[in-house]
């Protein structure tokens, strides 16, 4: 029963500064949405950010920290602190070393990286590419601090400790908010990047009082043992997993680039952007504090603790994920136009790529539960294999979306992103194969596709009926609709507090 309190009290804590760093991240984006406008600076930025992302993904925290987590906490369980820590240090030296040269390179040859009809932005002229490859040169110098700082949060989390690794992303907005205000009036669209640099140093700043406290030694060494050995097992198919998923991404902005529609890849960025606000709260929140708990119930050889506590944050994330896509969808375009002051144009292609993204909504927040439990088990390839199935739907799906239904642009691309939901079924289905039996989520499926009509039908016509101003009837439409969808699923909502 302790456990379970633990969990709640860390969802809750890991939800309210994941709030704060979502709401940090609109008001980046709000400014500099509205010093650009849906432009081409706009759309450089967001493209730049795609080749070191996939770095960053790879090679130091996106791939390893889920990854490590299991290992780390395993070695602090059996050798203790100072074994754990001298581990860390050997993955990190590793990782900055491997970051450090592959950023080299990709700082040598970004033009032609951006210019590859299979690289990043094909559809631009040369002016246009060039302004791309040198963002993206500046960009790899935060690249190379999260190196460090991603692998810093893995570190602090499997010590169970989660305060200061959510507090980092919420500097990392400050200081991009900081590069949006003061920097980016002085260098242009420059100032966006040199912004990101600073939020990097801040994210890795504010996690070393953490580190002090729970006496970091660092080992200056990148011998491979049998510990490194291990964790490298593990880490090999995430790294696999990462750059598949990443590809994804550099593929939408490929084909987003060949659409001839100003702000395609902009749309895209942010309506996933907004999607993720619900799936941080919900999916992340409960998944991050859950992954160090399932690692010990593992650990233990705990497999009914294990699919116990599986089945409830399933339960949950369904029964919670899907009236929060229908209700924020029902209310979305007059709070699109108010926070991005795009025109009429811009505010219409943003509000239905997000609505497109929304009906992934479900599947992202149980796919984080999915992948977290098969690397509690130190299972990583299973997780490869469901990102290789999404990723054999989602290409064909984006170039039929391209050919077929151009005209629709980027939310057409957007709906090929439902591949997802077909790798979070498949994983639950393998989970339940290794379990020998079915996970059972008792209705929440029902009950949320209930609560998504019953809230998401009156928050539309609220939002677009009731007299006054459009924001304020969204608001109001938005609320009305979340009572009705809580009372629906007020046993799932429950069980959140009693995890």
């Amino acid at each position: 029963m302790k456990k379970l309190s633990f969990l709640t009290r860390t969802s809750l804590l890991l939800g309210f500064f994941f709030t704060l760093d979502k709401v940090l991240a609109f008001a980046r984006s709000i400014i500099i949405a509205r010093t650009f406008h849906l432009s081409f600076e706009l759309d450089a930025f967001n493209v730049a950010n795609n080749l070191p992302d996939l770095l960053f993904a790879l090679i130091s925290g996106g791939a390893l920290a889920m990854a490590f987590i299991p290992v780390l906490s395993s070695t602090l369980t059996i050798n203790g602190r100072q074994a754990a820590w001298d581990l860390f240090s050997r993955v990190a030296n590793l990782a900055f070393i491997v970051t450090a040269s592959a950023a080299v390179i990709i700082a040598i040859f970004s033009e032609q990286i951006v210019k590859a009809q299979i690289g990043i932005a094909p559809g631009f002229d040369s002016q246009k590419q060039s302004l791309i490859a040198d963002l993206m040169r500046l960009n790899l110098i935060a690249t190379l601090i999260f190196s460090i700082s991603g692998l810093v949060m893995a570190s602090l989390q499997a010590n169970q400790h989660f305060l200061f690794p959510a507090l980092a992303p919420i500097l990392y907005n400050v200081g991009q908010i900081f590069g949006a205000l003061v920097l980016a009036p002085r260098f242009g669209v420059h100032g966006l990047v040199y912004g990101v640099i600073i939020g990097s140093v801040l994210h890795l700043a504010i996690q070393i009082p953490a580190l002090i406290k729970y006496q970091f030694r660092w080992t200056p060494s990148i011998k491979i043992d049998p510990a490194v050995v291990e964790a490298l097992k593990v880490v090999g198919p995430r790294l696999l997993t990462m750059f598949m998923i990443q590809l994804m991404f550099i593929a939408r902005d490929n084909f987003a680039s060949r659409l001839s529609q100003v702000g395609a890849i902009s749309s895209l960025t942010y309506g996933w952007m907004i999607m993720q606000v619900p799936e941080t709260l919900l999916g992340t929140a409960i998944a991050t504090a859950l992954l160090p708990t399932l690692s010990e119930l593992a650990a233990r050889g705990d497999w009914a603790g294990f699919r116990l506590t599986i089945e409830k944050a399933l339960r949950i994330l369904i029964a919670l994920t899907l009236p929060a896509a229908a209700i924020i969808s029902a209310g979305i375009h007059p709070l699109v136009r108010a926070a991005f002051g795009f025109d009429d144009t811009g505010t219409n292609l943003l509000t239905w790529t997000t609505r497109v993204y929304m009906l992934t909504l479900c599947g992202y927040a149980i796919q984080e539960i999915a992948a977290r439990s098969f690397y509690a088990r130190k299972e990583a390839w299973y997780p490869f294999f469901g990102v290789a199935v999404r990723m054999a739907i989602y290409i064909p799906a984006a170039l039929t979306a391209l050919t077929m239904f151009r005209s629709i642009g980027a939310p057409a691309i957007a709906f090929a992103e439902l591949s997802l939901t077909v790798e979070a079924a498949l994983l639950f289905f393998w989970l339940g194969r290794k379990m020998h039996k079915p996970l059972r989520v008792d209705g929440a499926m029902l009950k949320g596709l209930a609560a998504a009509l019953f809230g998401g039908g009156p928050a539309y016509v609220l939002a677009t009926m009731l007299p006054g101003g459009a924001v304020l009837t969204a608001i109001i439409g938005m609320i009305v609709g979340t009572v009705i969808a809580l009372a629906i699923v007020r046993q799932e909502v429950r069980l959140l507090f009693n995890l």
